[in-house]
């Protein structure tokens, strides 16, 4: 299995209108995909900014590229991304794992 994540961060002015953003895009646009076996978020506020961590686990590597297409590696983002002044991490992280467990 392949854990992506993804990084980015709004002005906390920003932060319940991007949450629904970003369900209604990355995560809902990552299950909508064969091979997707999930996707989370979480939101941490750190001073005027809200953060989110976007994780997505794939069955394979063809699965990640259906999302992401061939420069897997770039994050993906979205048109209407900028009327929350996004700060995206350019690049995602993939790693092979066997399984998951909840600490």
């Amino acid at each position: 299995m392949i854990v992506r994540t993804w990084h980015g961060c709004v002005p906390r002015r920003h932060e319940a209108g991007f949450a629904a953003h970003l369900e209604q895009t990355g995560v809902q646009h990552s299950r909508s995909i064969a091979g997707n076996l999930g996707a989370f978020v979480r939101q941490e506020a750190q001073g005027e900014w809200a953060h989110f961590f976007l994780a997505t686990y794939w069955g394979d590597l063809e699965a990640v590229k259906a999302f992401a297409g061939d420069n897997y590696h770039v994050a993906v983002t979205y048109p209407d991304d900028e009327q929350f002044e996004l700060l995206s991490d350019p690049y995602v992280f993939q790693h092979e794992v066997s399984e998951i467990s909840p600490l």
